[in-house]
């Protein structure tokens, strides 16, 4: 690292002001922060002394990610080899784990490299133009957007929303730090609206799943938020809630996450893995993700007690373990950016947002998932909760300066 380091000083002042490269200025100093902790200080002026920057924040994260991503690469090789007929369970696969894990390393990689490369060429283009220096916020949103994709979606639709995501998400407010949504729920959003076919139904989940596969009779790719919604089998004003509960995959299914879905968001153990690197890192707020799981309780047992479908009748737990809820509250929700930044604000915001999640799913049927429009509804929202904490907080103190004078 001492000869990198000392080729980088060499080179530098090729590219500071002056030099032969000078306009290549922010691309280099962008490699240069990466790759070694920057020396600048603060001169002057209040500032807080503190060793986590941002490039320290992204890396936690993305290294909290570790878990869903490699669980995510051999879960789409077991459903496209249990598509086919050659696992039945994942105790067929323990034999042919490699087998399966590089089949689903081969289909996620492109889908990363897709996501990565394209991303970081919009944001060090706009950096060029705007003689900014480049910031490591996408280093996070690189690899959250092909964790909530399907494991079967074009690589040409992944880098439109990528663009669509850095250059409207982000760069039109100023770049990092300054955006109003999670940049990665828009590229989702792009998809979703716009392709619908690509990223909804039963076959975009599982990888190969096309005609002349020779898929296994019997099989079905629905996840299970379409199973509750009544999308495959007896539609839902025929079933029970016990025929529904049949129905879907087992609890220790979905948690484990043996399950069709997005490539990271099946396992609720490999969230569960990174959550608890969040939480002892302090990188993630406690307060969103408990207030998220509290608020998703609270409708899923109030639309027990007035059931008038089998969806309504489920066990509230159930909402925790389906789709990209565990995915959005851990990942998404907490993102110090886009999310509540007052503590009052975050119990607030985590409430609201499990709330909706619940009942955007129940109640209507078109936007099963409902996590990504609870959580860009909520990014909104976010500033103004802020704003009414930060008042109130302000009142109450000027009332009790009043009562002691």
């Amino acid at each position: 690292m001492k000869f990198l380091h000392r080729f980088i000083n060499k080179i530098k002042p090729s590219f500071e002001k002056g030099g032969k490269f000078s306009k290549l200025h922010s691309v280099f100093e962008g490699f240069e922060t990466f790759l070694f902790v920057p020396n600048t200080v603060t001169a002057q002026g209040v500032h807080i002394r503190d060793c986590v920057d941002l490039k320290r924040i992204m890396s936690v994260v993305v290294f909290a990610l570790m878990p869903c991503l490699l669980f995510g690469m051999w879960n789409t090789g077991y459903q496209h080899f249990r598509s086919v007929g050659l696992v039945q369970n994942p105790a067929d696969a323990v034999q042919s784990f490699w087998t399966i894990f590089w089949f689903g390393f081969w289909k996620v990689l492109p889908i990363i490299v897709v996501s990565y490369v394209v991303g970081l060429g919009v944001e060090f283009t706009a950096a060029q133009i705007r003689g900014h220096e480049i910031n490591e916020g996408f280093l996070v949103s690189g690899m959250l957007i092909p964790l909530i994709m399907p494991a079967d979606i074009p690589l040409w639709m992944v880098a439109l929303a990528t663009i669509f995501a850095v250059v409207i998400g982000k760069e039109v407010f100023g770049g990092t730090g300054m955006n109003i949504w999670n940049p990665a729920l828009l590229a989702r959003a792009f998809i979703f609206f716009s392709y619908p076919s690509q990223i909804s139904g039963d076959k975009v989940w599982i990888a190969g799943l096309t005609e002349g596969t020779g898929v296994i009779d019997g099989f079905s790719g629905a996840t299970p938020l379409a199973i509750a919604t009544g999308g495959t089998g007896d539609t839902a004003a025929s079933m029970t809630v016990e025929s529904l509960q049949q129905q879907l995959p087992s609890i220790y299914d979905m948690f484990m996450g043996f399950i069709p879905g997005s490539i990271g968001e099946t396992s609720k153990l490999a969230i569960l893995l990174g959550a608890i690197v969040l939480l002892i890192t302090g990188v993630g707020s406690w307060r969103i993700m408990l207030a998220t799981v509290i608020g998703a309780l609270g409708v899923g047992y109030l639309c027990n007690l007035f059931a008038a479908n089998p969806y309504m009748a489920l066990p509230p737990y159930y909402h925790l373990l389906m789709g990209g809820f565990a995915f959005g509250a851990v990942f998404m929700a907490t993102d110090p950016v886009t999310a509540s930044q007052t503590n009052t604000g975050k119990w607030i915001y985590g409430l609201l947002l499990g709330m909706i999640i619940v009942v955007i799913r129940i109640f209507n049927p078109a936007y099963p998932e409902g996590v990504m429009l609870a959580i860009l509804l909520m990014n909104t929202f976010a500033p103004l909760i802020d704003y009414y904490v930060v008042g109130a907080n302000i009142n109450r103190r000027l009332k009790r300066a009043k009562a002691k004078s």
